[in-house]
């Protein structure tokens, strides 16, 4: 049964949290790797990548969904720790919207308006649909793997936070092969294949996750 009594000696154990941590840790790795490996294995490594990884726009593509997975990690991390705040890392997410929201913004101040279609459509956007649900794979089982070891107060949220780390690390690898670097395209088919990948997360944190 669910009490603050329980919540409370859970959050006030020491080796739980300490192998909570290892865990999540542990997990993160492991569903990197396989991530990597299953991207470097069939699609590989974008062919002309060390000539452009260098460029404002790649660069930024790579960086910013960098920075969404480990802020998502983060609050994984914190999220299936009874009684320890997640209000922050929650908040801390919209860091990396709103520089996607002013890159978008610049974009479509540089670009001719008859161009917006193109770079926002790209060339891939099915396959980014596809291959960024299939790269998170790895990570989502990972992670709600040791969320059963932790303690969420919200088994839901508790999965949406999982799904969307997965969904961010996996958007983050498939930014080394993807060619379509416009943050019109990032904004939207990226932001399309993260947040399929959280809503998968929710639902399974719901039956998965209840103690």
């Amino acid at each position: 049964m669910k009490t603050d009594d329980l919540i409370t000696l859970m959050a006030q154990d020491a080796p739980v949290r300490l192998r909570y941590s290892r865990g999540m840790a542990l997990a993160l790795g492991v569903g990197i790797v396989l991530s990597a490996l299953l991207l470097t294995s069939t699609v590989g490594l974008r062919h002309n990548l060390a000539s452009v990884v260098e460029t404002p726009r790649v660069f930024f593509k790579i960086m910013v969904t960098v920075l969404l997975a480990v802020l998502a990690a983060r609050l994984v991390s914190r999220i299936g720790r009874p009684g320890v705040a997640t209000r922050l890392p929650a908040l801390l997410l919209v860091v990396p919207v709103m520089a996607v929201s002013a890159a978008v913004f610049t974009e479509l101040l540089a670009l001719p308006v008859a161009s917006w279609r193109a770079n926002w459509l790209g060339g891939n956007a099915l396959f980014c649909l596809f291959f960024v649900p299939l790269l998170s794979l790895a990570p989502l089982a990972a992670l709600l793997f040791i969320l059963r070891d932790g303690a969420p107060e919200n088994p839901t949220s508790a999965g949406a936070a999982a799904g969307l780390a997965a969904g961010a690390i996996a958007a983050a690898i498939y930014a080394w092969h993807c060619p379509d670097d416009s943050p019109l395209f990032l904004a939207t088919w990226y932001t399309i294949a993260i947040g399929a990948v959280t809503a998968v997360g929710a639902l399974l944190g719901r039956r998965l996750l209840r103690w």
